[in-house]
């Protein structure tokens, strides 16, 4: 996932990701301060710093960090589900004045484990084998990891869609019921009616 977005200095602004369970979350951003004098984004934003917190799905806080005006933060996930991320700006400027706006580029990769080139260049070729082939094996637990997760989400889907075309089902049972006592009631009251007044 790669996007930017505009904050206001004191802004705080949060993203939720569908993460799913024991999976490594790396994310990487850049800060760009709104210049008045240039009228465009500075290409970095320097004495700025971003508070970065994680939230799991349970409310859970996985990280709470000050970052410099740009970083890089990692996490674990848990548990499967939504996860927020949220950024806010160290700005200790008062409202009135901190008017400036920020433009936070952001990447966040699930699941990726990421090779040591220079580790890997450093090795013989058979460590060099072992480390691609454990690499390998990291990224198919990860694939297996989100098949699981998405598994579980369909049929929790899937469980939803039945319980609600069941409730459907037997709430038009009931009213069908209830129009057919309904019909009774009023055949039944006008033959009464009918019969009182000796019309039939």
């Amino acid at each position: 996932l790669a996007l930017y977005f505009h904050i206001g200095e004191r802004e705080e602004k949060c993203i939720i990701e569908d993460i799913p369970s024991d999976t490594l979350v790396v994310g990487n951003y850049k800060v760009q301060r709104w210049d008045l004098h240039t009228r465009d984004f500075l290409e970095s934003a320097p004495g700025l710093g971003m508070f970065v917190t994680v939230t799991s799905p349970t409310g859970e806080v996985l990280l709470s960090k000050l970052y410099g005006p740009q970083g890089t933060f990692t996490f674990t996930s848990y548990l499967s589900g939504e996860h927020i991320i949220c950024f806010q700006s160290n700005s200790t400027r008062f409202a009135v004045t901190a008017g400036s706006k920020l433009r936070i580029h952001l990447d966040i990769r699930v699941g990726e484990h990421f090779l040591d080139e220079s580790a890997i260049q450093a090795k013989d070729k058979v460590n060099e084998v072992n480390i691609r082939l454990e690499h390998l094996i990291e990224q198919i637990h990860h694939v297996t990891r989100e098949q699981e997760y998405e598994r579980e989400r369909e049929e929790k889907f899937r469980k939803t869609s039945e319980e609600t075309n069941s409730n459907i089902l037997w709430w038009a049972i009931v009213q069908t019921l209830i129009l057919i006592s309904v019909g009774i009631w009023q055949i039944k009251s006008l033959r009464d009616f009918f019969i009182s007044k000796k019309l039939v």
